[in-house]
């Protein structure tokens, strides 16, 4: 049976009304918004337009090609990729046979002509000696003309004797005349040097110098300490001078190259702030750099090759400017990184008494290697003791 219809607007009124809370609830989006959006310009204007940020930004260093000073056959390699050198271990060696052979012949040649310069002094020692005797020859010949010239006047000995004694006297003029031009000869040669700087002795050692270099050189060392890459050199490959046979690639040497847009550059100074991050380790690490300058150029103006834009169909494209920035060394070395590892980079500009470009009084990064300093050290052994040796 249905329900008595008188009853059903009793029920109706005795349900209370719900109440109408739409309206507060706007108000207080509305409000909570505005807050946020004054907060988040207060944000801006304090902190956020002080930074420049870009993501086209990434890990750069140093590839060091490994190329041999001579030409030679590998006949072993001792790293490859992935290995971690030091400066100056051992990688390659090529076939030192040749080399050996001709270090033995500057050896030989060295020890020979130390020799032939010692009997050139021996034979100014000689000449000087013949002069002296020379010298009483003509004294002689003269005490002999002077008794003679005295006899001849007292009749004692003939004339004949006398033109004889003149005769002797310009003999013995003659000889001391010849030994003095072969003296000034051979004193030429040796006058003002000693066996050891002869340049006869010095050119032989030269050339000693040279072979044992190239000896030196069939070795072939890391010129930095670092992580080896690309290797393309295989066992008994001929390898000319100046061909890359690997690299290596020193992982504390690193840097950041941040692509700004041109609008960018306007606040941009040597010496800012700069935090970095990348995705390998996410944004828990955080890299502090610094500003250390920025290219001479546009990334297109060095490219391969250069846009041509004097034609009618041009567009306008932002162009952009690559920025260098230095990482902090100890926290590469507690968060190492590698080569072409993207960046992201967030300059803090608020400070501009820096220059736009680069510092002018600034020192230039240098790098350099001390592995060769030494390749002499033992061409000079090996010189000294062929030449004390053959004294």
């Amino acid at each position: 049976m249905n329900a008595p219809t008188e009853n059903r607007p009793a029920i109706a009124a005795a349900v209370p009304a719900p109440p109408r809370r739409r309206p507060l609830r706007i108000a207080l989006a509305v409000s909570l918004g505005t807050l946020a959006v004054a907060g988040a310009a207060v944000y801006w204007w304090q902190h956020g337009r002080h930074w420049v940020s870009t993501e086209d930004a990434y890990v750069e260093g140093n590839v060091v090609q490994v190329t041999p000073q001579v030409s030679g056959v590998v006949t072993a390699i001792l790293a490859d990729n992935t290995d971690l050198v030091a400066a100056g271990e051992l990688l390659v060696e090529f076939n030192g046979v040749d080399a050996q052979v001709a270090e033995a012949a500057a050896q030989a040649q060295l020890a020979r002509t130390v020799r032939l310069v010692r009997g050139q002094f021996a034979a100014a020692r000689q000449d000087r000696a013949t002069v002296e005797l020379r010298s009483v020859d003509l004294a002689r010949a003269r005490e002999d003309m002077a008794r003679r010239s005295a006899l001849v006047t007292n009749g004692a000995i003939s004339g004949e004797e006398l033109v004889h004694a003149r005769h002797a006297i310009r003999s013995a003029q003659a000889s001391l005349a010849v030994a003095n031009e072969q003296l000034r000869r051979n004193q030429a040669v040796v006058e003002r040097t000693s066996v050891a700087s002869h340049p006869d002795v010095l050119a032989a050692a030269s050339q000693l110098r040279h072979a044992s270099v190239a000896l030196t050189r069939t070795r072939i060392a890391a010129p930095v300490g670092g992580v080896v890459t690309k290797r393309s050199v295989q066992v008994g490959q001929r390898v000319g001078a100046g061909v890359p046979m690997m690299s290596v690639v020193p992982l504390e040497q690193l840097w950041v190259t941040a692509n700004l847009k041109e609008s960018q550059l306007r606040d941009i100074r040597v010496g800012q702030p700069v935090r970095l991050t990348t995705d390998l380790y996410g944004n828990s690490v955080v890299f502090n750099g610094r500003v250390l300058g920025q290219d001479a150029g546009t990334g297109s103006a060095f490219a391969l090759l250069p846009a041509q834009n004097a034609t009618g169909n041009w567009i306008k494209v932002v162009q952009r400017v690559p920025v260098r920035i230095a990482l902090d060394p100890a926290e590469v070395a507690a968060h190492p990184l590698q080569i072409g590892l993207s960046m992201k980079a967030s300059v803090d500009t608020r400070s501009r008494d820096g220059k736009r470009l680069v510092a002018i009084n600034d020192a230039a990064q240098q790098y350099r290697t001390t592995v060769f300093a030494d390749e002499l050290a033992r061409a000079d052994a090996l010189v000294e003791r062929i030449v004390q040796e053959n004294l």
